[in-house]
């Protein structure tokens, strides 16, 4: 991340900032029926139900753990969880929506929302969220592998929220950059962006990543292979621009 975090500065609102605004806005209010009138216990109980199943479904599959076994491992009654859930769905579309508040937040907490160059916005966008994503591999991994098993609503619900703020983060950052237009093919470059980025998740395990310096080559790697194909330049002096 060194170089694009030296380009970190404070600036007014952006459009980048006001769409990580709407990103969690439209996490927050994809709400499951039932739960407490009090938003805050919801939410928070909730993750306690995320936090406490991901264990045992990353080790044992969707199929596998009951939900009696869930309520057990987030030390909770049966009938407290079914105050909060309906059912397992619900508990996988949970994590689909608490992986994105978590990206939210890890994007901020990096410093993102500062950058105001949208070349450096895109580069540390990715830098940082190729690394979020190898971080959280168990999580990926489980959603890319389990969520065949959602039934129709709940899958709409995760299709609609990773198109608006999965690869809309990434239709956003391209839309910014000069020079690149709809002749470039922004839908098909910002799924083809949000596939490379989470790569390392999912094929890491190929790679035989030992140390924070093999997954920095492999960030390098990445990011370095998507601006060549966007055709986006870096310049010699550091300052980058489309070519």
């Amino acid at each position: 991340m060194a170089g694009t975090e030296a380009k970190a500065q404070s600036v007014p609102l952006t459009g980048t900032q006001r769409q990580l605004s709407e990103m969690q806005r439209r996490v927050a209010t994809h709400e499951l029926h039932g739960g407490s009138s009090d938003r805050e216990l919801t939410e928070t109980r909730q993750r306690q139900i995320v936090e406490g199943a991901s264990s045992l479904l990353f080790e044992q599959g969707f199929h596998r753990v009951s939900i009696r076994d869930i309520a057990a491992a987030c030390g909770m009654s049966m009938g407290q969880l079914y105050h909060y859930i309906s059912s397992k769905d619900d508990i996988l579309y949970l994590m689909h929506r608490y992986g994105q508040e978590m990206w939210h937040e890890y994007l901020a907490d990096a410093g993102f929302e500062q950058i105001a160059d949208p070349v450096a916005k895109l580069e540390y966008g990715l830098r940082v969220s190729i690394r979020f994503l190898s971080e959280n591999r168990d999580l990926y991994q489980f959603l890319y592998t389990e969520s065949k098993y959602l039934d129709q609503e709940h899958l709409r619900d995760v299709l609609e929220l990773d198109d608006k703020n999965v690869v809309g983060f990434y239709r956003h950052l391209l839309g910014e950059i000069p020079g690149l237009s709809e002749r470039d093919h922004h839908e098909l470059a910002a799924n083809l962006v949000a596939f490379i980025a989470v790569f390392l998740s999912l094929r890491g395990w190929n790679l035989h990543l030992k140390s924070e310096a093999d997954v920095d080559v492999a960030v390098d790697y990445l990011v370095d292979f998507i601006f060549r194909g966007l055709g986006i330049e870096k310049t010699a002096s550091g300052e980058e621009g489309t070519a």
